[in-house]
């Protein structure tokens, strides 16, 4: 289901994009994106175009939307961006298997 696009609704909206090179030996996944309001709404507008696939976790959103731009992500939360990687390589692999 869609939400509209209510000014309540986005204004307390916010997003976070994260990069992770798994061939990459050394470091944690970046923030490429941090946005709230209009702007988490054009992150998720742009995620959506390219196919970028989409996890809601407000808790660790609501962390790292402090962070800027560039900085890897604190150590506290490897634990629970570990668990959505893992999500995300399980639901690309399914992918992969239905093709």
């Amino acid at each position: 289901m869609q939400e509209t696009h209510n000014p309540q609704t986005i204004r307390h909206k916010k997003a976070v994009a994260l990069q992770y090179d798994q061939e990459q030996v050394e470091g944690a996944p970046r923030l490429v994106a941090v946005g709230e309001g209009y702007l988490a709404e054009k992150i998720i507008e742009i995620a959506q175009k390219e196919n970028v696939p989409i996890v809601e976790n407000q808790e660790v959103v609501s962390k790292l939307i402090h962070f800027p731009v560039g900085a890897e992500i604190p150590e506290e939360l490897y634990q629970a961006v570990a668990e959505i990687l893992v999500y995300l390589y399980r639901l690309e692999k399914e992918k992969g298997m239905e093709k």
